[in-house]
């Protein structure tokens, strides 16, 4: 079993929604799936030219994601984690609704919990860019969270959001921590000891979230791998330092695959271009780690934890 932490399908959906096409996640399950994912963090992002008007973008986004699912047999948007073993056990893909980035919040925790309503379960409180929460890793400023966002992760703890600190930067990841007891997950982030882009964390980010019983799942773009050789295997190194940093109980995977979206194809992992290498990618996994942590690693870690803060 596979738990994908973080995918921008949503992106997808809506626009061959757009174009007049439905069922877009049943017509693609061979390509997305396989047989293989078992459970993904499905998470509305807001494009750059959808940003003036992002929380109609989100409440659309989610509106299409959820007539997608409907239209299709394979698959079940679960809010428990009840629902995702009982969806898994029944042979089909259990999907959690993310948001990357808070933009579509519009300065208001009302919104929030509408969102919530619709199946909101996994918030990541910026992308790399400022929003009303804080601080992305591209901006020049170093602003940290700002009083909305520390609303937002009281509202978050109140309603079963678990908060997602891939994307924020370094200010606004220790003022999260700062302002929250419960676990906290990095979705997809790898380690900056070994790849120095923003994206990534330090080893001192990456135990602090250990600390707190969080995950951080190692993502395939491959700027964020390797600058000059991003192969599967210096993914593999990433896995691995970050397990010998902070133990494998703290690791898991967050592929991001964008191969998909317009403006990214191919711009893929050599060795992990997409769904089809997972498998190929677990056996490497097993050359490392005993059966236990494989299996920790690729689904365990992130049942636990979406467990422990969603229920």
């Amino acid at each position: 079993m596979i738990f994908d932490a973080h995918s921008d399908l949503p992106t997808l959906i809506y626009y061959e929604r757009e174009r007049g096409q439905t069922a877009v996640l049943e017509r693609s399950y061979p390509r997305f799936f396989k047989g293989i994912v078992t459970a993904r963090v499905a998470s509305v992002w807001t494009p750059m030219k959808k940003r003036g008007a992002a929380l109609r973008y989100g409440m659309e986004a989610f509106n299409r994601l959820l007539r997608d699912v409907n239209e299709g047999e394979r698959f079940e948007l679960v809010t428990n984690t009840e629902g995702m073993r009982d969806t898994v056990k029944a042979g089909k893909v259990a999907l959690w609704a993310g948001m990357e980035g808070g933009e579509p919040l519009d300065s208001s925790l009302d919104v929030l919990e509408v969102f919530h309503r619709l199946g909101l379960r996994v918030l990541t409180l910026t992308w790399s860019l400022r929003n009303s929460l804080g601080d992305g890793v591209f901006e020049r400023t170093n602003g940290g969270l700002t009083n909305f966002g520390v609303e937002v992760i009281g509202k978050a703890e109140e309603l079963g959001i678990l908060l997602d600190l891939s994307h924020i930067n370094e200010a606004g990841f220790w003022d999260a921590l700062g302002v929250t007891s419960f676990p906290v997950i990095a979705s997809h982030s790898n380690a900056k000891a070994l790849c120095d882009h923003p994206r990534n964390l330090t080893d001192e980010q990456i135990k602090a979230i250990a600390e707190r019983d969080g995950v951080v799942g190692a993502v395939a773009i491959p700027s964020f791998v390797d600058r000059e050789k991003p192969t599967v295997e210096r993914y593999i190194d990433h896995i691995t330092h970050m397990v010998d940093t902070a133990g494998h109980r703290h690791v898991g995977l967050g592929f991001d695959f964008v191969y998909y979206l317009e403006g990214w194809r191919g711009k893929s992992l050599e060795g992990l271009e997409d769904e089809s290498k997972i498998p190929s990618l677990v056996e490497r996994l097993r050359e490392n780690f005993s059966d236990g942590e494989v299996g920790a690693i690729t689904f365990k870690n992130f049942e636990r934890v979406f467990e422990r803060v969603i229920g």
